[in-house]
């Protein structure tokens, strides 16, 4: 049996069992070897009945001392068997399960596990019903042979865990060709278990030593074959093309340097050296620039682009958002065209004339600098000189995304990336692993800082009492709602409600705005604009606005239900204020019921630091909600579990740039990274 055959040839499964594992992404017998339990239950220890416990998962082994069969309503089927063990009772109940009549008799010792609930009525202390594993032991058989560590499976109705098991022992059984996926050289360096041994263990261990070593072997392989394409997409870029080599600053970019209306942070000239010193190598300049909301990125990218133009290339800016977009267009333009650079915008919402003219500017290098959203990677746009690639709120975009915008020019450009997800440090090895990282945490001087506070909902006269007097003294506000409109399943007060109640309330007479993630992209954008134009004084707003808003006179954010947003996502929209020389305040609404809400929102009050906040929204919520959003673009973890495998990917990260300097070992991965992962690192595969 190969790793590519279909799960349809493997022992037990059918045309309808097939169709129902390709709806879990299992088409192969690789896919079903990587189908990975997602917990264990250790049923290593067998519980006397006297010692069970409400709610509490154990393991019992009794002899059948009675059965009871009866019918429920519309024909249910109840079968219940009362096991004694010689300490106690235990009344066990299957639904539906007829056949089983058969196997239960008097007598007979039957193995279960379970989480036992107290029995009211009938014989025994305690009950079960929704049994993990049961099994009706055969004459002379000891249940010690079947106590152990068993998998649980993400599963449905109508692939139990049964049928998991079953099928996974029959796949293992086989003569399967596991050809190793790691070079021997590495697998001695950090003791790794061999692969097929591994997949034995994880999926039925004998111990929980053997589950540990089998974990985390898989989990290495994991985080090193990924950590290996990242940084082959970095080595490729580096040598298989020759870079653009780019002068030392000339006269144009330290007239620009002067013209700034500030001095840049330690970090801010900390990172522009950084980024001039790849710019002026004979390799393609690849680096992340990671700050925190508001730290001055966008001075450090237009600095970037001046230099390029300096030396005659063009350079082009992605955002995700039109309105961010737009809003880096008329900064640039602003503080550019002065200078000689011509700057030009590209998005889809320009007229077909205007995209039209704008592509015959850049083809022919009548702009310097381009500023779009995904328009700039259609295949109309061409460029005469692309010297620099730069994108902004870079997890918003996939690596292959990226990809198509750095193969916009004729030469291999340098490519920056920018985003305002403060990352953990060791973080950024999964997330840019292909990328040299710069951080700019300080901000700029004069920024006021925002001060936050959490009130309780019978607070919310006063607060947009408070919110008024603001807006009469000068200044515009934000309110963010979790919810779009009401629905059934939520007694939350939508954007929509609450922009209805307050316009015709509290915030009577004052004009006001409501946008959403449904509104239709022209209406976003006007009403966004009258924001920032200063038409509009108070937005009533869903996330939409967590990136790409710069209104320097907003100097208040109320953000109802506050416990339904991450702390990321909090900071991001806290971020929208404190952008201009006034005091400002956020004001977090929430009832608070739970701890864990209580905490992180306390966390939030006391501390405007980003990369702070990341580090506790891991440990309080967990990598799933955080981490998912930053991976757009690379694999999927099915075993590694980052922020908690942090050790294990540190290590597979060594390991990785190790087996670079290897010439045998990076030809020994290459079968691995295209089983796994062709998709993801197709453009690396050829070279």
């Amino acid at each position: 049996m190969k790793l590519t055959d279909s799960v349809q040839y493997i022992k037990g499964v059918g045309p309808k069992k097939k169709a129902e594992l390709n709806k879990l992404g299992i088409a192969t017998v690789y896919d079903l070897l990587t189908y990975f339990p997602r917990t264990y239950e250790d049923q290593s220890v067998l519980t006397r009945i006297a010692d069970l416990h409400a709610g509490e998962v154990a393991t019992v082994s009794g002899t059948i001392v009675n059965l009871h069969e009866q019918s429920g309503r519309r024909g249910l089927s109840i079968l219940t068997a009362f096991l004694n063990d010689g300490t106690g009772m235990l009344q066990v109940t299957w639904f539906n399960q007829k056949y089983l009549k058969n196997k239960l008799k008097i007598g007979r010792r039957v193995f279960v596990s379970g989480k036992p609930t107290y029995a009211y009525g009938g014989q025994g202390a305690f009950a079960m019903s929704q049994l993990h594993y049961f099994q009706v032991l055969d004459k002379g058989e000891q249940p010690e042979g079947l106590c152990g560590i068993l998998p649980v499976y993400p599963a449905n109705e109508r692939l139990n865990q049964k049928f998991f098991r079953t099928l996974l022992q029959e796949v293992l059984k086989e003569d399967l060709e596991l050809p190793e996926m790691i070079p021997e050289s590495i697998c001695r360096a950090y003791h790794l278990l061999g692969r097929r041994e591994a997949l034995q263990a994880v999926h039925f261990p004998e111990n929980g030593e053997e589950l540990k070593k089998a974990r985390y072997r898989l989990a290495f392989s994991e985080l090193y074959l990924i950590q290996c394409g990242l940084l082959l997409l970095k080595k490729q870029s580096q040598e298989t093309s020759l870079g653009i080599r780019f002068q030392p600053n000339g006269e144009l970019v330290q007239k620009v340097y002067k013209s700034l209306p500030f001095t840049l942070t330690h970090d801010q000239q900390q990172t522009w050296q950084e980024i001039c010193r790849d710019m002026e190598r004979p390799v393609t300049m690849r680096r992340l620039v990671q700050g925190d909301v508001g730290s001055g990125k966008t001075v450090i990218a237009m600095l970037a682009l001046v230099k390029a133009v300096e030396n005659g290339w063009q350079g082009a800016m992605m955002a995700p958002t039109e309105i961010l977009a737009s809003q880096h267009y008329e900064n640039l333009s602003a503080k550019l065209t002065p200078f000689g650079t011509r700057v030009g915008f590209l998005s889809g919402h320009l007229t077909p004339k205007q995209r039209r003219e704008m592509y015959e500017a850049i083809a022919a290098h009548e702009v310097d600098i381009v500023i779009g959203t995904h328009a700039l990677i259609q295949k109309d746009v061409h460029f005469a000189r692309l010297g620099l690639v730069i994108t902004d709120e870079q997890h918003r975009f996939g690596i292959a995304q990226r990809a198509e915008l750095e193969k916009k020019g004729c030469h291999v450009p340098d490519v920056l990336v920018m985003t305002a997800t403060p990352i953990p440090r060791t973080m950024t090895l999964t997330v840019y692993g292909d990328l040299d990282v710069s951080l700019i945490k300080q901000q700029p001087p004069g920024r006021q800082p925002i001060r936050t506070f959490v009130r309780r909902p019978d607070r919310r006269e006063l607060i947009y009492n408070y919110v008024r007097s603001q807006i009469e003294a000068g200044r515009q506000a934000y309110v963010v709602c979790p919810l779009i409109e009401m629905n059934e399943e939520s007694d939350l007060p939508s954007a929509e409600e609450v922009y209805d109640e307050l316009r015709w309330g509290i915030f009577r007479g004052i004009p006001c705005g409501l946008v959403h993630g449904r509104l239709p992209a022209a209406e976003k954008e006007r009403v966004m604009q009258e924001f920032y134009e200063n038409k509009i004084k108070l937005l009533v707003s869903t996330t939409v606005i967590e990136v790409g808003v710069n209104v320097p006179n907003a100097s208040i954010m109320v953000i109802e239900h506050a416990e339904r947003f991450g702390l990321a996502q909090l900071h991001q929209l806290r971020g929208r204020i404190g952008r201009g020389p006034y005091a400002s305040y956020c004001i977090l609404v929430s009832e608070g019921k739970t701890e864990n809400a209580r905490e992180r929102l306390k966390i939030m009050a006391e501390t405007n630091d980003g990369f702070k906040l990341a580090e506790e929204d891991l440990r309080l919520r967990g990598p799933g909600q955080f981490f998912g959003s930053l991976q757009h673009g690379l694999p999927d973890l099915k075993i590694a579990r980052v922020p908690e495998d942090i050790d294990i990917l540190l290590a597979a990260h060594k390991a990785a740039e190790a087996t670079l300097r290897s010439k045998g070992d990076l030809d020994f991965i290459r079968p691995a990274l295209m089983l796994q992962y062709k998709e993801k690192f197709a453009h690396i595969m050829e070279t």
